[in-house]
């Protein structure tokens, strides 16, 4: 009676339930329940009231209900629960649920639809949980920090804790959001270092590589306080003030990133007018008598980095000629500022330097005749300008600019000492009596000696005033500025050894006297640096270069110099270390036209007897001992004007000559050379480039790539790499890069890809078809590499090609090392690509690949017999028809020989002969022994 009485309740509650009366409904299936007397019909129930407490929005009751009794497999069930979990905003388990009946019912619309609907939901509630988070932060970041009486140790750390978010989206836009640049703002005023640095340190994480929210940070804060930031006289702050503003050209000129950007992309405004703010700016710091040296330095370096075209292919130099427009005469008021002088600019030792290269800069980067004709006239009328004005404190600021101008754009700067009466004035400058004029006169001296014709003439009318200012004058810095001005004199013969201004010993004299004042450390740096300059003339003379490598003293001072602050020695020491190890150019002259110049009585370069290769050796394994590669690693690391691509290339030029000793390369690399040679490869001088690509090559060859370049480096090595392979560049470069290549390729398949993606294979290939043995055999090895990718593998297979017909040919040659590449690549490709074992035969006529075959196999090499034996063994398996060749010719009698093996016959090949053996068995082509004395017992 009671399971009758169950069945009614059950039947009534689905009709109400039908016509929307959920309370009824559930009631009904409540009664039920306690009259059930099954399991199953107990399940069934409270799956349907579940479904009543849904739509009743009773969503703990429809859960618990859902979860009785609940077979796995009840689909209905799990779901209810699952909606329920959603409303109770339980989404992970709700996730779950969902996603069991979706993997059942995969076709499923309503499974599916709640799947979708769910996955949003927690992907929203991650990100609003996140940004929570994040806001809760900034807020109490921000709380801390306008609280006046917080701790100071906890003002601090609230700082710091603010550029830690400000590296994160979430929480740059939160910052930018939440007012963040206006309390940056006063942070920037604070007269506490940790504090400031920590503000500008925000605003770098909130502008890089993000457009908008840079451009509204220089329309906040004003390049006015950025500048004056900059302008500090701390230098870590001027310093993080450069680095922001540098974040901010970036962000401004190359625009935000892809994920970043978005919907907003199109409705940005054009950045020109912030951009041309901001270098307006820093034009302005140039003569402003409030800036520290070290933040004219920065303006003058952001200038050098963002103005002049990063590639002159680039047609619009707008940028170069508005510079040049509104502030050239800006700049070249730091060039002719004499800092000794009362109320000049406040320089450092590096200013006029950087002045000299952002001078150079902005000349290289005109296109016309015009246009630099403009800037040679803007030029001379400052020079002008200050030369005719009464006093001596003008024509010194004259003097001082074409000084400037002499060490950037020389071609200026020889103009301007063209100019009436300024040579005249230079020379009579140093006889003054004033150690401030004697020292502007001097230097302009030694930088206009810079052509011969010149240094004759100043031989001529300066050199006894130069002797006597070194001998006479109680001044130091007169001193040894005198004394480089005699040895840049002294050299003007360069390397060859017959033109010598100087008496015999003069040189070795003034070098000696170079290297006492290097070594005195109680001279400032500055004018132990000018020794250097002497010694980078001088060293134009092989005895020079054997006493410096001589003086372990004058070396360890001379590399402590390049590691130092004074950025202007970079040149002179990369100039000396270029000389001493003989890394310049030596162009050797035709034996026959030396003959024809002697008998026309013309001059003919000789070359010293100290610059043979022997002593080139000696020289650089006691610089190497003396430390060479760290101070040259420090010198690229410098960030600065001076390190100009000149330098760039001077020190490419010492870290090849360094690792020409394979036994010497190992020690560069574990003093960070590898490293240290990636950056020169890329920015530096064309020459410069090819040289640093060539020391990366023989590194290459002979270290461990990856331990040489460990980690991501190793991948950037490959383009400088690919560069060499040039017609531009010698066959010797084309060797060592393919070489480099090979070992890069025989690493992993990732290399492999960027080799071929740096389009590296159509000239490996090309040199596959050089005259030369080596660089052809080079080429091939690279390719058997290389063919382990499967993209290299599709070049083989592609219709009208004879790239497998050359590797055929190839194996046949005589030259060992390119039979053993050919067919290594034959081997390898063979194997990855059986249907190319077909076309081998089409390849030459029939006779001849079987005899390079049978050649490959009959070969004492083993190397070359083991990559016969399994040319063979792929074809074999990939057609009968080529096993039947093989073995209707002398390969069968020497597979048989190789099979049985000895003593000098290595086991895998003995055992790939045999397999051979065994597949000709398979096919039916060969009988074995035991078949063979079967069919001569049954002949009649």
């Amino acid at each position: 009676r009671s399971e009758c009485e169950c069945v009614r309740l059950f039947e009534e509650g689905n009709v109400l339930f039908k016509v929307g009366d959920m309370q009824g409904a559930a009631c009904c299936y409540t009664k039920a329940l306690k009259l059930s007397g099954s399991q199953a019909e107990s399940a069934v129930l409270h799956r349907n009231r579940a479904a009543c407490y849904l739509r009743l929005e009773e969503y703990s009751k429809a859960e618990s209900d859902a979860s009785k009794e609940t077979d796995p497999g009840d689909m209905k069930a799990r779901f209810r629960r699952a909606q329920a979990f959603q409303k109770l905003g339980r989404l992970d388990q709700a996730f779950l649920d969902v996603q069991r009946c979706a993997q059942l019912e995969p076709k499923n619309k309503a499974f599916q639809d709640l799947l979708r609907q769910l996955g949003a939901q927690i992907q929203h509630k991650v990100m609003l949980s996140q940004l929570n988070s994040t806001d809760a932060r900034v807020q109490q970041m921000f709380s801390l920090l306008l609280d006046a009486s917080a701790k100071e140790s906890d003002r601090q750390k609230a700082a710091q804790n603010l550029v830690v978010l400000s590296r994160e989206e979430a929480g740059a836009e939160q910052i930018f959001r939440n007012d963040g640049v206006k309390l940056i703002q006063k942070l920037l005023q604070s007269k506490q270092e940790e504090i400031v640095l920590s503000a500008l340190r925000t605003l770098v994480g909130l502008c890089t590589g993000h457009q908008s929210r840079a451009m509204a940070i220089v329309n906040d804060l004003g390049m006015e306080q950025l500048c004056a930031v900059m302008g500090s006289d701390v230098s870590t702050v001027s310093l993080a003030a450069c680095h922001l503003l540098q974040v901010m050209f970036e962000a401004l000129t190359e625009g935000m990133r892809r994920e970043i950007r978005g919907k907003e992309e199109a409705i940005l405004p054009e950045p020109s007018k912030e951009l041309r703010s901001m270098l307006r700016h820093l034009l302005g710091m140039m003569p402003a008598s409030n800036v520290s040296g070290p933040g004219r330095d920065s303006a003058i370096n952001l200038l050098v980095k963002q103005v002049p075209r990063k590639s002159l292919k680039n047609p619009d130099n707008s940028l170069t000629l508005w510079v040049i427009d509104q502030g050239l005469k800006k700049i070249l008021e730091v060039a002719g500022t004499v800092p000794e002088l009362s109320e000049g600019l406040r320089l450092t030792d590096n200013s006029h330097m950087s002045c000299s290269v952002l001078l150079s800069k902005l000349y290289d980067d005109l296109k016309s005749d015009k246009e630099r004709e403009n800037f040679n006239k803007l030029c001379e009328e400052y020079v002008q300008q200050h030369f005719s004005r009464p006093g001596l404190d003008g024509k010194l600021r004259a003097i001082q600019t074409v000084s400037v101008l002499l060490q950037g754009p020389s071609d200026v700067g020889n103009r301007t000492l063209e100019m009436s009466g300024m040579m005249d004035a230079v020379i009579s400058l140093c006889a003054s009596e004033d150690v401030t004029h004697q020292q502007v006169a001097v230097e302009a001296l030694i930088h206009a000696a810079g052509k011969a014709k010149r240094a004759s003439f100043i031989t001529a009318n300066g050199v006894t005033l130069l002797k006597d200012l070194y001998k006479k004058s109680e001044n130091d810095r007169i001193r040894v500025r005198a004394l480089v001005g005699l040895c840049k004199l002294g050299s003007a013969g360069g390397t060859d050894f017959s033109m010598k201004q100087f008496a015999e010993g003069s040189t070795l004299k003034l070098a000696k006297q170079c290297r006492k004042w290097l070594c005195n450390e109680s001279l400032p740096p500055t004018s132990r640096r000018w020794s250097v300059e002497g010694l980078a003339y001088l060293t134009f003379d092989a005895d020079v270069k054997e006493d410096l490598v001589e003086d372990k003293n004058a070396l360890q001072a001379m590399f402590e110099l390049a590691k130092s602050e004074d950025k202007t020695v970079l040149f002179a020491v990369g100039s000396t270390l270029v000389n001493c190890t003989n890394s310049y150019e030596v162009e050797k002259p035709d034996p026959q036209l030396v003959e024809l110049a002697k008998y026309a009585k013309q001059h003919v370069p000789e070359e010293h007897p100290k610059d043979a290769p022997s002593y080139v050796e000696k020289r650089l394994a006691k610089l190497l001992e003396a430390g060479v590669v760290s101070a040259l690693v420090c010198m690229v690391k410098q960030e600065s004007p001076a390190l100009t691509e000149a330098c760039r290339e001077c020190i490419a030029r010492v870290f090849l000559a360094v690792v020409e000793r394979q036994e010497d390369r190992g020690t560069v690399v574990a003093q960070g050379g590898g490293k240290a040679l990636i950056p020169l490869a890329s920015d530096n001088t064309d020459v410069g480039k090819i040289k640093a690509a060539q020391a990366l090559a023989k590194i290459t060859i002979t270290s461990n790539p990856e331990i040489a370049f460990p980690g991501e480096r190793i991948y950037e090595v490959v383009r400088p790499l690919v560069s060499l392979l040039s017609l531009d560049c010698t066959l010797l470069q084309n060797f060592e890069a393919l070489m480099a290549l090979t070992n890069l390729a025989g690493i992993n398949d990732r290399l492999r890809q960027k080799i071929i993606k740096e389009k590296a294979v159509p000239k490996i290939e090309g040199y596959m078809f050089e005259e030369h043995d080596l660089v052809r055999a080079s080429a091939t090895e690279c390719m058997c590499n290389l063919v382990l990718s499967p993209e290299v593998q599709k070049l083989f297979l592609a219709t009208g090609n004879d790239r497998l017909k050359l590797l055929v040919l190839y194996s046949g040659e005589e030259d060992e090392r390119l039979r053993k590449a050919a067919a290594g690549t034959l081997a390898m490709l063979t194997a990855e690509q059986p249907q190319l074992c077909a076309w081998i035969p089409g390849t030459v006529s029939t006779t001849h690949w079987l005899e390079i075959v049978q050649a490959l196999l009959l070969s004492e090499i083993p190397d070359l017999r083991h990559r016969g034996v399994v040319i063979v063994q792929n074809m074999m398996q990939a057609e009968k028809s080529l096993a039947e060749s093989l073995m209707e010719s002398e390969a069968l009698e020497i597979l048989s020989v190789l099979a049985k093996g000895g003593e000098d016959m290595p086991d895998p090949v003995s055992k790939i002969a045999q397999n051979c053996l065994d597949k000709a068995m398979e096919y039916g082509i060969i009988m074995s022994r035991e078949g063979k004395e079967k069919c001569k017992g049954t002949e009649p």
